[in-house]
């Protein structure tokens, strides 16, 4: 189930709604377990299968934590079990989401023919698998004590809003809202409107900058050239911003309605002047989550230079391969993982002396191209891609394709370009700050565009899904 699909909308949230607040508010137990139950509906609309494996992860983690507990107690070290449980989490992540990978490269290197059968990947194991860890791992540092009731672990785990797309929560930013939390009519409409305007950017701009992307990309080579593959390339770097950001929106803006605060996910990150910046204002949970339980368990930048060097091409390429299972994506995580060494050790000072729109130019060049990676099936097609975009190959440089093109998407292009900045947001707080009635009838407006968006068009993917 989509938070941007009408049966969310209009069945599964408002019967949640109703039912939850129903609930007294000092029974938080029963309200917990309303977002639970609602919780494993909402993961096993898809895939009634799988959400056996999610309990059976969250069953696994909690007895788990609570032994490494019991053992350093009673004088132990827990690492052991804390080893055993890591590497079960990551079996099961590895079996579901690399053994076609694994088994496709083997048959590749030795020339073999190894048949298997292709596993269907569990919708957000990659978000919920990552959050567990980051529980056990912080009741053994001692960061946190076991949670003493499977019914709220097991809602940390499988809580609906941020399962299947994020933002990675970590338990204790959030342990004490487990047990009690506030919940208000203003907090509620704040969450609606965070929620709407998720829905706007997911619905009005990715959707409609996605099937740009895709209808480009399906071009024969007669009528491709390299200003067209150009406009694909900007029309996927917008895209997969607000499908992405705007479905963590919707993450956000939901848990605030049912009182949850969760940690930003984006911060304007196309606004970047560097690629370091960038990734601290992109994806910020998976980035925090990768630096505090990998990047500085392996010593971080307190160590020799060759030592930095090697975790952070360590970081990245697992960064990379986090994010799907193929060479390409592997790729993607060197790429960034060799720029952000340059920058650190090569050109810093240098770039940091050039103007701001220097900068900002060199850091969304880079980024675009490690699109490029990123949206392709495999390396061929990405270097192909770039190839035509640099005028490699008998490719004009405009033809009557990319006319046609620019005439009918211009306007999407500069309104997704100009949404990708704080202005919009800025414009509108000012705005509604003055004009309260008028700044409700544009969210009521962005929510009637987009429910008729969902009903007249079926084109409606998510990026994230495939993570």
């Amino acid at each position: 189930m989509l938070f941007s699909s009408i049966i969310f909308l209009f069945y599964f949230l408002p019967i949640l709604t109703a039912v939850y607040f129903l609930v007294p508010r000092r029974r938080m137990d029963l309200r917990n377990l309303v977002l639970l139950i609602a919780s494993l509906i909402f993961y096993s609309w898809g895939e009634p299968v799988y959400v056996f494996l999610m309990i059976y992860s969250s069953f696994f983690n909690y007895f788990m934590a609570h032994l490494i507990h019991q053992n350093q107690v009673k004088g132990g070290s827990g690492k052991k079990d804390l080893a055993f449980t890591v590497g079960m989490n990551l079996f099961i992540l590895c079996f579901f989401k690399y053994f076609g990978f694994l088994m496709d490269t083997i048959n590749g290197i030795f020339g073999s023919h190894l048949h298997y059968t292709a596993l269907a990947l569990p919708i957000g194991i990659s978000f919920y698998t990552f959050q567990a860890l980051s529980y056990i791992i912080d009741v053994y540092r001692g960061n946190v004590k076991p949670q003493g009731s499977f019914l709220k672990f097991t809602l940390y785990i499988s809580l609906f809003p941020q399962l299947i797309a994020g933002p990675i929560v970590k338990y204790r930013d959030i342990e004490e809202q487990l047990a009690e939390r506030e919940t208000s009519l203003e907090k509620f409409g704040e969450g609606a409107v965070r929620l709407l305007f998720g829905l706007g950017k997911k619905v009005l701009l990715a959707n409609n900058l996605g099937a740009l992307h895709t209808a480009i990309l399906a071009l024969p080579d007669s009528k491709v050239s390299m200003a067209t593959y150009w406009i694909g390339m900007i029309a996927y770097t917008l895209q997969i911003y607000f499908d992405f950001s705007g479905y963590s929106d919707m993450a956000i803006g939901l848990g605030r309605m049912f009182g949850f605060e969760f940690l930003e996910n984006f911060n304007y990150p196309y606004m970047s002047r560097t690629v370091t910046e960038f990734w601290r204002r992109w994806h910020i949970s998976l980035g925090t989550w990768f630096r505090e339980y990998l990047y500085i368990p392996l010593g971080g930048n307190r160590v020799s230079v060759p030592r930095h060097l090697l975790n952070l091409m360590i970081v990245w390429s697992l960064t990379g391969l986090w994010h799907g299972a193929s060479w390409n994506f592997i790729c993607w995580g060197l790429y960034y993982g060799i720029i952000l060494i340059l920058e650190k050790y090569i050109y810093s000072r240098g770039l940091s002396r050039t103007s701001p729109w220097v900068q900002h130019v060199y850091t969304m060049l880079l980024v675009m191209l490690g699109w490029v990676l990123f949206f392709s099936d495999d390396l061929g097609s990405a270097l192909h891609y770039m190839a035509v975009m640099i005028g490699i190959g008998k490719f004009p440089l405009v033809n009557m394709m990319t006319l046609y093109l620019i005439r009918t998407n211009l306007i999407l292009l500069v309104v997704a370009g100009f949404c990708a900045t704080p202005k919009p947001m800025e414009k509108f707080r000012k705005f509604s700050e003055r004009y309260s009635i008028a700044g409700i009838i544009c969210v009521f407006a962005i929510f009637i565009c987009s429910v008729a968006y969902l009903i007249y068009s079926s084109y409606n993917p998510f990026l994230y899904f495939r993570f």
